[in-house]
């Protein structure tokens, strides 16, 4: 595992950033290991909901983990970083992470698949 910091500045989108970022790497999987700052925006989709919840204000992130993929983050778009977010990323090169449609959910989910030898 490669572990990388990432800090976002404020009004980065978590989720726009994090996609964009995880599109630049080499490796097709990773997990959100650490992360500590502000959202004035959090876009969530609590379980059973059809749509997301919005809610505004000064709000801290207090827990930020998940899988990330180069097809997507599970997270919706919209989460507006306030002063800082402060993450850190562990990528994994022997995996491979994609997100598909799962008909027993009706949502896209985790798909792992190990990456043949290099």
């Amino acid at each position: 595992m490669k572990v990388v910091p990432l800090r976002l500045k404020p009004g980065a989108d978590l989720h726009g950033a994090l996609d964009a970022w995880m599109g630049e790497q080499e490796a097709q999987a990773g997990c959100l290991i650490s992360a500590v700052g502000s959202l004035s925006v959090a876009k969530l989709r609590l379980a059973g909901a059809s749509e997301a919840t919005l809610i505004r204000g000064d709000l801290e992130i207090l827990s930020l983990c998940g899988t990330l993929s180069r097809d997507g983050a599970h997270l919706c778009p919209g989460s507006l970083v306030r002063t800082t977010a402060e993450l850190v990323i562990g990528l994994l090169p022997e995996w491979r992470f994609r997100r598909e449609l799962d008909p027993a959910t009706g949502y896209a989910e985790l798909e792992i698949k190990a990456q043949p030898d290099l």
